[in-house]
């Protein structure tokens, strides 16, 4: 298989992901994540991993804080592949209406992916989310940059 096509099948997994969480489907996006991933989400705890990582069960109960659709767009996203290991780095808008809020939010966040190759397929292995944060004494998160 060519680089290219190999980078496709990745951001094809990507794509995946974005539509599981507009359609609202939370067994789409976990499907996407081996059975040891490790997530570092917005969202608290600090990290994830295991089944913690990949349950649809807390994933729907994420979405379930949300009026209207969850949108998330990638933007300049890097894939380097070795072997049936990749890295993906880039970024990545949420734009969503918390439920009993009359406006929406979107913010840009930085995103880092490992995938591995496993029986044919690309798995994430790892995921790391953040949102920087200004330097001022504030420490407020910097959620209103744009790319």
């Amino acid at each position: 298989m060519t680089h290219t096509l190999v980078q496709d099948e990745i951001l094809a997994l990507f794509t995946s992901l974005v539509e599981g969480m507009r359609d609202r489907s939370p067994a789409q996006v976990v499907a996407r994540y081996a059975d040891d991933a490790v997530t570092c989400t917005l969202a608290p705890p600090l990290r994830n991993t295991g089944l913690d990582a990949r349950d649809p069960d807390a994933l729907a109960g994420w979405m379930a804080g949300f009026d209207g659709p969850i949108t998330i767009e990638h933007r300049d996203l890097s894939v380097d592949v070795s072997g049936d290991l990749a890295f993906v780095h880039g970024l990545q808008l949420l734009a969503a209406v918390p439920v009993g809020y009359p406006e929406g939010f979107s913010m840009w966040t930085r995103i880092t992916v490992g995938l591995r190759r496993r029986a044919g397929r690309w798995l994430i292995t790892h995921e790391h989310q953040s949102v920087p944060f200004y330097m001022d004494g504030s420490f407020l998160a910097a959620t209103d940059l744009e790319p």
